[in-house]
């Protein structure tokens, strides 16, 4: 019998999981579930938090983290309906390293400017 660590093989080509790390890899999807680790926020309060992000992308992706389970819509009836997303318990097992992934980029960007410019000053001699 398999265990369930090793159902799945992320080396494999027709991986399921390839599917999955796609979707989280994603700088959308990543921002969105940092945002979401708050508590639940309205679609047009994360428009406004995740700057670049237009309404159909954002519509898009948070589809495709509801149908992987990761994130809940919640419609209220209101004028007009107000929804609300939020993380599943699913989507909160992703809280650490969401934010740890998301906020190394602010922590490391210079470092990484820093071997950008080196690289291609070294490529330029």
């Amino acid at each position: 019998m398999t265990s369930m660590l090793n159902a799945y093989n992320v080396y494999e080509d027709r991986c399921p999981t390839r599917l999955l790390l796609d979707r989280l890899a994603d700088k959308w999807a990543l921002l969105i579930l940092d945002r979401l680790q708050e508590g639940p926020v309205r679609f047009n309060r994360l428009r406004r938090d995740i700057k670049g992000i237009s309404q159909k992308v954002l519509s898009q992706t948070l589809k495709k983290l509801e149908r992987d389970g990761l994130v809940t819509r919640a419609v209220f009836a209101t004028v007009p309906v107000t929804v609300e997303y939020s993380l599943t318990p699913l989507g909160q097992t992703l809280n650490e390293t969401v934010s740890a992934f998301a906020h190394w980029a602010e922590r490391n960007m210079d470092a990484v400017l820093a071997a950008q410019r080196a690289y291609d000053e070294a490529g330029a001699a």
